[in-house]
């Protein structure tokens, strides 16, 4: 199964404090925990979460059922990235390519053929959060 970005979010926390605790890094250089809060990251594996639920459920889906569980998740994550609650956190361009490869690879590994799911609409499977995604 693929990794959840905020495992990898996590990890790089863990890389830069490990840095900063053996001298490699200024302290004032590792701001990764004002750019991965918990808040954030919680709440962004709630979102995950549950469109990992929602990909369970599909079987033999419709192109609608599936863009259906894409709509959901993005606009979870949309929530998630513009909640003030997470002290102006949110997501960039390096997260926002994770977040859309892992919604990809999770529907690939639960049998959905993204690219022609994506030719059937027209689009790159690149696209296939673009209607609803803010972030």
């Amino acid at each position: 199964m693929a990794n959840r970005p905020p495992e990898n979010w996590r990890a790089w926390m863990a890389t830069v404090a490990d840095a900063v605790a053996a001298g490699k890094l200024e302290p004032e250089c590792a701001g990764s925990a004002e750019v991965y809060p918990e808040s954030l990251l919680r709440a962004t594996d709630a979102a995950l979460e549950a469109f990992e639920a929602d990909v369970r459920r599909l079987v033999e889906p419709s192109d609608e059922e599936v863009f259906g569980t894409v709509e959901r998740v993005v606009l979870a994550l949309n929530a998630v990235d513009e909640d003030d609650s997470h002290g102006g956190a949110g997501y960039c361009t390096e997260e926002r390519e994770q977040l859309c490869e892992y919604i990809d690879l999770t529907l690939g590994e639960h049998g959905v053929d993204v690219a022609a799911l994506a030719a059937r609409r027209g689009i790159n499977r690149a696209e296939i959060t673009d209607a609803w995604r803010d972030w």
